[in-house]
């Protein structure tokens, strides 16, 4: 790096400062002063001040007085500025060289016997080449997002990538999970995209993350969670998604829906989807991640189930359901009678 490195930076802070601060405030450093001798405490510091012209030497005086900073201001923050400004370019001009490069790639044929049909991608180049997947869509654009929680520069983000996709026509549906319908930040972009012509559903439970893209690319988790995007373009197993995506939509609940009895069929497949949870004796965690909430939401949930059902612990609540039958499981299931399960 031209100009004066971080480890200049790091001596300035620690030594140079103080000891400039100390020039101005002693009207100078004498020349035999100890703390600038060869081996002394601020040694480094005292070169580095010279270097940079924030002290000069006064052979009459015998004394090393200090400058205006303004100079040295310039001196090192200009040419960094500039360093920065010809980075930023440099990186815009690869970025842009390697997207063309991008674009080339995920278009062309895949052959049926090499390993390219299926890729894993780590880290930080995950959104760089879902952004660049996205920019690509021409016909249709799935999307499943199971839990809410994004955060709001992300979600900012995403609108203008999917309203961008819309605009030019193509088709998007998207699942969320009941949950998101209590998310503030979920609800704003659910309504700039519907409004640009998005079809957003919800379910009581669903896979983990998926995004299609033209049913040709589709791109899932690692098995390590969140971390690894796994892209595929097999047709047969991306049939296969876009398949199972297309069986949970049919099922889901229209998001912007105000409906009084799709609000009450939502409280009572969470309530169902609860129940099971219970049953199948899931840890609050696991249980809480299965419905798209917090473990404190999901043991609400419980707490009104043992109140419905007049239940004072967990153990008492699963033995009325055993006894009622009531396994979360089928419509129509017996409520609570009257007073308690021992009425």
């Amino acid at each position: 790096m031209p100009g004066y490195p971080p480890e200049d930076r790091e001596i300035f802070e620690s030594e140079a400062l103080g000891l400039y601060e100390s020039a101005v405030k002693e009207q100078g450093i004498r020349l035999d002063d100890p703390r600038i001798a060869d081996g002394g405490a601020t040694r480094r510091g005292f070169e580095l001040l010279v270097r940079m012209g924030l002290l000069h030497r006064d052979a009459e005086a015998q004394v090393w007085l200090p400058a205006d900073p303004a100079a040295a201001q310039s001196q090192v923050v200009a040419p960094l500025g500039q360093e920065g400004t010809r980075l930023i370019e440099e990186s815009a001009r690869w970025a842009k060289t390697l997207g063309a490069l991008g674009n080339t790639w995920r278009r062309a044929p895949q052959p049926e016997d090499t390993s390219g049909l299926v890729t894993y991608l780590h880290g930080l180049a995950i959104s760089p080449f879902l952004n660049d997947l996205v920019a690509d869509a021409e016909e249709e654009l799935l999307t499943a997002q199971p839990q809410t929680g994004r955060d709001p520069q992300s979600m900012a983000a995403g609108v203008l990538r999917d309203i961008d996709a819309l605009e030019r026509g193509v088709r998007m549906r998207t699942l969320y999970q009941h949950s998101a319908r209590r998310d503030a930040v979920t609800h704003k972009y659910v309504a700039r995209v519907t409004a640009a012509g998005a079809e957003v559903r919800t379910l009581d439970e669903f896979f983990n993350r998926l995004i299609v893209v033209d049913r040709r690319v589709a791109v899932i988790p690692g098995a390590d969670g969140l971390a690894t995007a796994v892209v595929v373009r097999d047709p047969a197993v991306v049939a296969y998604l876009v398949d199972v995506f297309d069986r949970a939509f049919a099922r889901a609940r229209p998001f912007t829906s105000t409906e009084r009895t799709v609000t009450r069929e939502i409280a009572a497949e969470q309530r169902a989807m609860t129940i099971r949870m219970l049953a199948e004796g899931h840890a609050d965690v696991i249980s809480a991640k299965r419905l798209g909430v917090s473990p404190r939401t999901y043991a609400g949930y419980v707490a009104e189930l043992k109140e419905e059902y007049d239940a004072e612990s967990r153990f008492q609540l699963g033995y009325t359901l055993g006894r009622l039958g009531v396994t979360g499981n089928d419509e129509g299931e017996p409520p609570p009678t009257e007073g308690g399960p021992d009425a």
